[in-house]
């Protein structure tokens, strides 16, 4: 995400893309699910569409995951992240890798923050960092997003780029 360019400093969950669209000559938000700002330093925004309200966690780096939750992984390894996964309505968070068939899950602590859902969620950008967001809306109960993402570079200022993927 760009933070001076009006369509790629959101990014929309559901397809990938820019959350904001030219149409019919005018700036319009087309699916902003993520917003990179210059407020506070440079921070990460969700819940910024109408009627949505969102929640966003910072995990800490990969390290950090892999300190507090004792599972086995290299120096800045990716198996934190990519152990994230949402098992019915909790997170969880590998435990145990004996191989593929034999892994075993825990359940993620922090998730329970995601349940502070309010207008414009945000945390500062830090650098190999792993955030967990959620999206829901005020009018439509049914409507619920868990994302898992990690920041994987940033220029202060200017842009961030992360890894992520819906839960």
């Amino acid at each position: 995400m760009y933070a001076m360019d009006p369509l790629s400093r959101t990014l929309c969950f559901t397809d990938g893309k820019e959350g904001m669209a030219f149409i019919s000559n005018k700036w319009e938000n087309r699916c902003s699910d993520l917003s990179y700002t210059l407020a506070g330093g440079g921070s990460l925004v969700s819940g910024i569409e109408l009627n949505r309200i969102a929640a966003i966690v910072d995990l800490g780096t990969g390290n950090d995951l892999r300190g507090r939750y004792g599972y086995e992984d290299a120096e800045n390894g990716g198996v934190g992240f990519a152990s994230l996964r949402l098992e019915g309505d909790k997170i969880t968070i590998l435990r145990d890798d004996n191989g593929k068939e034999k892994a075993s899950w825990q359940p993620l602590q922090e998730a329970s923050q995601l349940a502070e859902v309010k207008s414009s969620a945000n945390a500062p950008i830090k650098l190999g960092h792993v955030y967990l967001v959620r999206i829901t809306d005020s009018r439509d109960k049914n409507l619920q997003q868990f994302v898992k993402l990690i920041v994987i570079a940033y220029r202060p200022e200017e842009a961030v780029t992360v890894r992520w993927e819906l839960l």
